[in-house]
């Protein structure tokens, strides 16, 4: 008999993670301890923890902060009980969480956490978001972070800063989701996700405090393959508001080159939505963002031109889709008739896959200006990089001679 491959999937595991766990960092006879408690729930009558690891089979659990401090240097660690993602609510489990679950959940805040002064979406799939938008109503920035990339966002973890009303509810429901993630949920909400029977609804208790977490610190700890670990302090972006940039600036050769124009006030706006977006996603990475809406997102290469050309084929490819669902109510790739497609292709072509206009940004420095050239062939008007290059005065001649503005963060943006 054939083993049905699809049961690895249903399956829960039962951990054998201890309780709770310590760790202790040691200075001669200085100790600084952290105290963690295992995490769980009680689903249809039964406490459970995890689900599993990243892949069936691995054995996970949760543990949240509950005592001690760490200092070290200048730096210290969030304080104990301030939990968010540790400490959730489970209105409907379905087939309740996993870490890969909770894992997006968190990266979906600590992008959120910039954005609690308008309506704002973001989801992502993978650990790296595929769509984020703001807008004047929670509607409007899910659905636009919804259509940046309709197929990415296929089963992923949607993460909203209001309560979620109904129609957005009903535009959540419509589509096939893994998670969704936010403060509160209107009367009536549940009704129409519950539709959805294996959509995680997790309500975020403290995500009124979402804010006081910007600039806080935690121990980021990566384990090896040998068994041994890498632990550094979190990354703290330092550039929230556009007072914090630096116009475009370098000298080469006992000359001073500057960028000639300066960014309008949507530009800025969309280099800060984009840096702070940029936080969340896994380097080698370069987007582009428009009216507050993530347009191309390329993560995760070698090179940066290859990264800046992957975010384009993107934008076109993603732009083409939305075209075709929106006129059609079928992805690009469902449509058999090659005289719709070309109409799409064309409709595309002309705003050049949304790009026209937009805000390149890039987590770390230009190497060569031939990264910026990328954005630039599609009309991009504005950019923002940390600067340090040796060739930065490359990347200001290229940015004057398309007439955009760029600015530096002064900060390089990793993550890995």
């Amino acid at each position: 008999m054939s083993k049905d491959l699809k049961q690895m999937y249903k399956t829960i595991m039962d951990d054998h993670f201890t309780p709770s766990m310590e760790i202790t960092f040691v200075d001669g006879d200085k100790r600084q301890t952290l105290f963690y408690e295992k995490v769980s729930w009680v689903i249809d009558g039964v406490k459970k923890g995890l689900r599993y690891g990243e892949n069936p089979g691995q054995e996970a659990a949760l543990y949240r902060l509950v005592n001690g401090n760490l200092a070290l240097g200048d730096a210290k660690t969030i304080q104990p009980g301030r939990h968010l993602v540790s400490d959730i609510a489970l209105l409907q489990s379905g087939k309740h969480p996993g870490k890969t679950n909770l894992t997006d959940a968190d990266n979906c805040l600590n992008i959120l956490r910039y954005f609690t002064d308008t309506p704002c979406a973001v989801i992502v799939k993978h650990n790296n978001p595929c769509g984020a938008a703001r807008a004047d109503t929670l509607e409007k920035a899910y659905t636009r972070a919804y259509m940046a990339d309709r197929v990415a966002a296929f089963g992923g973890c949607i993460a909203l800063n209001r309560a979620v009303d109904k129609a957005t509810a009903q535009a959540i429901a419509s589509q096939y989701a893994e998670v969704v993630v936010a403060p509160e949920f209107e009367d009536g909400v549940m009704d129409i996700l519950g539709a959805r029977k294996n959509l995680r609804v997790i309500r975020i208790n403290a995500m009124e405090r979402l804010q006081n977490f910007i600039g806080e610190r935690v121990v980021d700890f990566k384990s090896l393959m040998d068994g041994g670990i890498v632990a550094q302090w979190s990354f703290v972006p330092k550039t929230l508001t556009r007072k914090d940039l630096i116009p475009a600036a370098a000298d080469h050769q006992g000359q001073t080159f500057t960028v000639h124009r300066e960014p309008t006030d949507q530009e800025y706006e969309d280099m800060i939505f984009g840096w702070l977006v940029e936080s969340g996603i896994t380097s080698n990475s370069v987007i582009y963002v428009k009216d507050n809406v993530t347009v191309g997102i390329g993560t995760g290469e070698q090179d940066r031109v290859g990264v800046a050309q992957i975010a384009v084929d993107k934008a076109y490819r993603k732009l083409a889709d939305r075209y075709c669902f929106e006129q059609y109510n079928k992805g690009f790739a469902d449509l058999t008739d090659q005289d719709l497609q070309k109409e799409i292709e064309t409709q595309v072509a002309a705003v050049k896959g949304g790009l026209a206009g937009a805000a390149m940004v890039s987590d770390a420095f230009f190497p060569f200006r031939d990264g910026i050239d990328v954005g630039l062939a599609q009309g991009v008007k504005a950019v923002i990089q940390p600067g340090g290059s040796l060739n930065d005065y490359q990347s200001i001649l290229a940015c004057n001679a398309h007439d955009a503005s760029m600015v530096f963060t002064g900060q390089r943006s990793f993550k890995h």
